[in-house]
């Protein structure tokens, strides 16, 4: 096995570290945050069931990150090394820092960056001018409409922040349009495209699951006892965040198994792209020792400083975010499973009303959401003008 291949391993490998350090620290923040596990049990289940993931719901996002961004004839390994490389620095800053960012989504910068650098910009997988303008549409449609719905029913019941509930309302929309576009085949997104739209389907979905399951909820057991409700959800929060864990490994963490592959077959190590086991499980247990090691800040963040969290809040936020990370997964569309998670965290708060979500700290997660992408190419793009300039290729 050749030295930079070998080099490639270990950097994918390190990407799962940080990757553990921030996106499956999420997985277990809710259930922490409750004291329904300890740190070491939560870790433990965490790693298990993001091993599992992959064997699950197979291993479709991984090949999308391996061969659906990148033309494979600019996927060099040191477009893959450049291109991690930002991704990595991208997300230990951010763990650092506290915030609960896409691991996927500075991959997916990374790539870009390098790519652009290395080959311009036809190196990349750019949709059709067609399914752009398709997806644009539908999400207008569905913006509006929903826009219009919310906005009647918050002002109808005298809500004094009715502005903030259009624009909520046009979110949901959106999020509901796009989805059913995907499942009837009207609207096929897939690669770059299909990543940009779920920046904001995805966590606008897990808000309305974990809202409408909360609501459900407190209707059922609106006259039970309070202690009797966290000793029933306690154990279900269990079976929600190992359900959460599946999608977890099933989804993003399939980013760096794409990324090996990948190196193995540019290489000719393997003939096609079939992710080997081998590579499903020491990838797992990277990201099970970077969340051991150091994913507490994010938990902080998610389980704490979003909305304050009882069991059964804990386990509509994992149930609704699983939920949504199970549908994605079954139609092959990578996205983030920080966003799922913390819209399900911000949906279950806000069964409790507008206030009880610190709507500051939201603010300041979203800003680094959209910021990844960019930041993280443009970091590429100029380590890889850097690399280049060195070593003269």
């Amino acid at each position: 096995m050749e030295n930079i291949v070998i080099a490639g391993i270990f950097l994918a490998l390190l990407f799962n570290f940080v990757n553990g350090l921030n996106d499956a620290a999420n997985s277990i923040a809710t259930v922490v945050a409750t004291r329904v596990l300890t740190p070491l049990q939560a870790v433990l289940m965490a790693a298990f069931f993001n091993m599992a993931g992959p064997f699950i719901f197979t291993t479709v996002v991984a090949k999308t990150i391996g061969k659906g961004i990148i033309e494979s004839g600019f996927l060099t390994t040191e477009v893959i090394l450049v291109g991690m490389s930002a991704a990595v620095f991208w997300v230990f800053i951010s763990s650092y820092a506290g915030i609960p960012i896409s691991a996927s989504h500075a991959l997916v910068g990374g790539l870009i960056g390098s790519a652009i650098a290395f080959g311009g910009i036809g190196s990349v997988l750019w949709p059709s001018s067609d399914l752009f303008f398709r997806a644009v549409t539908m999400a207008a449609g569905g913006g509006i409409c929903g826009a219009f719905i919310l906005s009647l029913t918050a002002r109808g019941k005298g809500e004094e922040n009715w502005p903030e509930y259009t624009a909520l309302g046009a979110l949901c929309g959106i999020s509901l349009v796009i989805p059913a576009g995907v499942i009837t085949g009207v609207l096929p997104v897939s690669g770059i495209l299909a990543i940009i739209i779920f920046i904001v389907v995805s966590p606008t979905l897990g808000l309305i699951s974990a809202y409408l399951l909360g609501m459900v909820i407190i209707r059922l057991f609106r006259n039970a006892n309070s202690k009797w409700m966290n000793v029933i959800f306690s154990k279900l929060q269990v079976f929600s965040a190992a359900f959460y864990s599946i999608g977890h490994g099933s989804n993003d963490a399939q980013n760096a198994m794409g990324v090996i592959t990948a190196l193995l077959v540019a290489a000719g190590i393997l003939s096609e792209f079939i992710v080997p086991a081998w590579v499903i499980i020491i990838s797992g247990l990277a990201i099970a020792l970077g969340t051991f090691l150091g994913g507490w800040r994010v938990v902080e963040t998610m389980g704490k400083k979003i909305t304050k969290l009882r069991p059964y809040q804990g386990f509509c936020a994992e149930t609704g975010g699983g939920v949504v990370l199970s549908f994605v997964t079954a139609f092959g569309v990578p996205v983030s499973t920080t966003h799922a998670i913390s819209g399900s965290i911000m949906g279950v708060g806000a069964t409790r009303g507008y206030s009880a979500v610190q709507w500051g700290i939201v603010r300041r997660i979203v800003a680094a959401w959209v910021l990844t992408i960019p930041l993280t190419a443009t970091c590429s793009f100029a380590a890889f003008l850097a690399y280049r300039a060195i070593v003269g290729i």
